[in-house]
């Protein structure tokens, strides 16, 4: 290196306009054959590739492109394959990878889980079964293709070893050794290989060293280190952290490893510090992440030099790569696609392509002086500045509540007890009564009557009246299923947190701005850019229909504070307490418009609530704290007979599970059926005595699950809990899911629950 270089981290996968996402689902249809799959594979990855290339990123990664999760690329790699996918002898092929991702009618998916604090969702690897082999170097196989394809000499990217451990499941404290004993010679196999090939750089992403860590654990990162340097001593490895700040910064710094990547941006002040304190190794390279890699708005760039001449005191100059903080799969592709916001908003954007033109000008800021780029810094500080001073960050209502925040009521009437009497004489339903969560199959009419209204060419009046239908077609259904407790189907709902966005002041939506949720699964996450504010109700219409059509009680259906937070993107001029705050403010206004207009039952769903978890554990307190405070600003001013549930899915929620309870919702349901149960087992050491629903099967796989599959859950889960307290349910919302599947399934459902209900009578008799 003779002087600063430029990075990236990781690319978003899914192409300008999802071609990756359509590619994907039209082979999952049957209507791509394997070979036409990857060779469209192939034209995607290349072109992000020249993309980089092209704005003259110095150093490019590969392998950061997936067929679905790159955590589950890592584990296909190793041979990691659980022996419930290998039979009929498909062993290491794509549809075994699908299978294990997606699940199969033979057998069930692997668990998925959050990306640390993130919305991207990753599949968690099992090693507890057979023997690791390496069946493929795929970072190799990057490197070449990028060489032979692009010119591009590329840096492959591979989950650290000791993150892929840490992700995973089927070890427990006792043997975690020995199963690094078993990974790190396929891992050094890896780094032999690309050292043979002459790979310059490999990027080894280690974001586990940003969470909290015990001595021991770090002890174990140095130990496998030192294998891994001795055993490719000649390959340079660049140590990437992400999303927080290192633990024992000294240590990690002094690792035999020739550069290591911080995050300048979610842990500034953690890595900072432990720059000024310990310094850095003058032969090493430091990766300086120092561009926002998960938020959308434009840096100042100003102070973002400022802060790269100061981390120049610790590191020359020359062995410094300005790169953003992170991946940036986690923003969308480009904001040269909208050309539908409002340009004060639109100019403050920037997304991932836009993010490497920032890397960029500050190289040449660094190199060439600011001269060199004094038209985009200045037209990046007035970008900034004149979002700020516009009116919608200045709405003197939200403010003024804002300012009594500590005098608004955060607590229901009654403790749960009393409420939960009054409720059961409202609404004398069965033991174990039956629901959903919330939305019923989106299919492809319904979509298409959707882009109709939205392109004009259907009357509000009409589109009104196509949803009516639907409505009114899946309330029949219901009925006929048998289920207790019923919902409207959310065929008015692109996506739980767009559609409230879209009637909430503060917000904006983009055209294009998609991004990977899990596998093909992408979200166009709202922007909130100003204050939030409730401008008229936004679900009554359809509930209170749904309502007038069956005897039985629907349920209202909202998105809570955190979650709505959680996958937006949030403006970053006031804190995200502040945010979650007004945004439970306004939802406060629509539960209790559900409430006049008759519907008493009323979901407010947190399914992202554990993701905004700090990765620090000493910051825990505090963010559960506001999380539980805001939930119960928008829940607390209804009556003691309106039920309020909630809902929670693919998380750890052991940790929780007392912040859960705080929430003092009537009712909560939660994940299960991938976790195989996991959480139950929590119950066994831990009373709960609020209203729970464990999902009964896994709405993401398109099997249907037998009867006697979900007799045994609940002879499990109700073997800890009360069955006066629980409630049956799918794990999560039926929007992706077919009609003949949903129906099948949720007629088993209701088949176990009457069975259980008829062993529960036999046990009080006897």
């Amino acid at each position: 290196m003779n002087h600063i270089q430029s990075g990236n981290l990781g690319y978003p996968r899914i192409g300008e306009n999802r071609e990756w996402k359509k590619a994907l689902e039209a082979h999952w249809a049957g209507k791509l054959e394997e070979a036409e799959l990857l060779e469209q594979m192939k034209l995607i990855r290349l072109s992000h590739l020249r993309t980089q290339k092209e704005k003259g990123i110095d150093w490019i990664p590969v392998n950061d492109f997936t067929l679905y999760d790159h955590v589950l690329d890592t584990a296909f790699m190793f041979g990691l394959i659980p022996e419930r996918f290998k039979s009929g002898g498909n062993g290491a092929s794509l549809s075994t990878y699908f299978a294990m991702a997606r699940g199969s009618k033979t057998a069930s998916a692997c668990e998925m889980t959050k990306w640390f604090n993130t919305n991207y969702h990753y599949i968690v690897p099992e090693l507890g079964e057979g023997e690791p082999v390496l069946t493929v170097n795929r970072p190799l196989e990057a490197y070449r293709e990028a060489k032979r394809e692009a010119g591009i000499e590329a840096k492959p990217v591979i989950v650290g070893p000791y993150t892929f451990v840490k992700l995973s499941k089927g070890y427990d404290a006792g043997n975690v050794d020995r199963i690094l004993d078993r990974l790190l010679p396929l891992y050094v196999q890896v780094l032999q290989e690309l050292q043979a090939e002459g790979v310059q750089w490999l990027q080894l992403d280690e974001p586990s060293l940003v969470a909290t860590m015990t001595e021991d654990e770090m002890a174990r990162v140095e130990r496998i280190y030192s294998v891994l340097h001795e055993q490719a001593p000649e390959l340079n490895i660049m140590l990437q952290t992400y999303f927080d700040s290192v633990e024992f910064y000294d240590r990690v710094v002094s690792l035999p490893v020739q550069g290591v990547g911080l995050d300048f941006v979610h842990g500034l002040e953690g890595n900072l510090a432990g720059l000024q304190q310990h310094g850095f190794p003058q032969d090493k390279v430091l990766g300086a992440g120092v561009i926002d890699g998960r938020g959308i708005w434009r840096a100042d760039l100003n102070r973002q030099l400022d802060l790269i001449e100061r981390l120049t005191a610790y590191v020359p100059q020359d062995r410094i790569v300005v790169q953003p903080s992170s991946s940036l799969l986690h923003v969308p592709v480009t904001v040269a696609s909208e050309h539908k916001l409002d340009p004060v908003l639109h100019d403050a954007l920037a997304f991932a392509a836009e993010k490497l033109n920032e890397v960029k000008w500050l190289q040449r800021a660094v190199i060439e002086g600011k001269n060199a780029v004094r038209q985009e810094f200045e037209a990046a500080s007035l970008a900034v500045s004149r979002l700020n001073q516009s009116p919608q960050r200045s709405r003197q209502q939200v403010q003024d509540r804002m300012a009594k925040l500590d005098q608004e009521p955060s607590k229901r009437i009654s403790p749960f007890a009393e409420r939960s009497k009054k409720q059961q004489e409202k609404w004398r339903l069965p033991l174990l009564p039956t629901t959903t969560i919330g939305s019923f199959p989106q299919t492809a009419e319904v979509r298409k009557a959707r882009q109709l209204w939205r392109k004009g060419e259907w009357s509000p009046e009409r589109y009104r009246e196509f949803i009516r239908e639907e409505i009114g077609k899946w309330i029949a259904i219901q009925e006929n299923i048998g289920l207790d407790v019923l919902v409207h189907g959310e065929f008015e709902r692109t996506d739980m947190v767009e559609f409230f966005g879209e009637k909430l002041g503060g917000f904006a939506f983009t055209s294009h701005g998609w991004v990977q949720s899990y596998g093909s699964r992408c979200v166009k996450p709202p922007v909130i850019f100003g204050d939030v504010e409730f401008l008229a109700p936004m679900t009554t219409e359809e509930t209170v229909y749904a309502q007038s059509l069956t005897g039985k009680p629907v349920k209202g259906m909202l998105t809570g504070p955190l979650t709505i937070l959680n996958w937006s993107f949030v403006r970053d001029d006031i804190s995200r307490e502040s945010a979650a705050f007004q945004i439970a403010f306004a939802l406060r206004e629509e539960v209790e418009a559900l409430e006049a207009a008759g519907i008493e039952m009323i979901q407010v769903d947190e399914p992202a609530l554990r993701e905004g978890l700090p990765l620090k554990k000493d910051r825990h307190a505090r963010y559960l704290e506001q999380a539980v405070l805001a939930f119960k600003l928008a829940t607390s001013t209804i009556r003691d007979t309106t039920q309020i549930h909630t809902h929670m899915c693919y998380c750890e929620f052991h940790d929780i599970i007392d912040s859960i309870r705080a929430l003092d919702a009537d009712v909560i349901s939660i994940e299960t059926s991938r976790s195989h149960g996991e959480l139950i087992s929590h119950f066994e050491d831990h009373t709960y005595d609020l209203g729970i629903g464990l999902g009964m099967y896994d709405i993401h796989s398109p099997r249907v699950p037998s009867v006697e599959e979900m007799v045994s859950m609940m002879d499990r889960a109700l073997s800890v809990l009360d069955p006066q307290l629980f409630w049956i349910n799918p794990d999560c919302g039926l929007k992706t899911r077919g009609l003949e599947e949903t129906v099948a399934s949720l007629e088993n459902m209701v088949k176990a629950a009457k069975i259980y209900r008829e062993k529960c009578a036999v046990v009080a008799k006897n």
